[in-house]
């Protein structure tokens, strides 16, 4: 499963807009410029433009045009999930790969790889995780970890080095960078 720019652009660029909500003291009415966005998140205005127009269409966002013109979200940054903003940009949140359930099967064979379920069981815990996550949660940095791994980046560090990560970094959930 591989997120493509769109899908991240998009949460980045809805994170922005709830985050400058935020730091106004919740605002209402502030409009955000897609200018802005793109000079804080380094993210191209021409693409932009083209996310937010599928994100308008979707519901998630309102516009204003003309002079002091911009974007707010269309409702609380409480009740816009990550999975609501993805599907608006037609990102794909699926494992499946070649795995089909229709007439196709696995890989056009007509029947289920031996790994169909593991990927379809994948993708359903990455769609409740992210149907779980608004953008409230993104910009407080407030998300549930996951109870098995609750940092990611420790188990990277170790898959990368091949090593032990040192127990002082395994305590404080922290790895040590040199």
């Amino acid at each position: 499963m591989k997120l493509s720019t769109k899908g991240r652009y998009a949460v980045t660029a809805l994170a922005d807009i709830a985050l400058q909500h935020a730091a106004s003291g919740g605002q209402e009415g502030r409009l955000i410029s897609l200018s802005e966005i793109a000079e804080r998140q380094d993210i191209s205005l021409a693409y932009l433009e083209q996310l937010f127009a599928r994100l308008r269409r979707a519901g998630l966002v309102e516009s204003v045009r003309g002079p002091g013109g911009g974007y707010r979200l269309a409702r609380p940054a409480d009740r816009v999930t990550i999975a609501e903003v993805m599907a608006a940009v037609d990102e794909r949140l699926n494992a499946m790969g070649d795995c089909d359930d229709d007439a196709n099967g696995c890989g056009g064979s007509r029947a289920r790889c031996l790994t169909h379920n593991l990927w379809e069981q994948l993708s359903a815990h990455v769609h409740v995780f992210l149907s779980r996550t608004t953008l409230a949660d993104v910009v407080a940095d407030k998300m549930v970890p996951c109870p098995a791994v609750p940092d990611f980046s420790l188990l990277m560090d170790e898959d990368a080095t091949g090593g032990e990560i040192p127990a002082s970094a395994r305590e404080t959930g922290r790895a040590v960078r040199a």
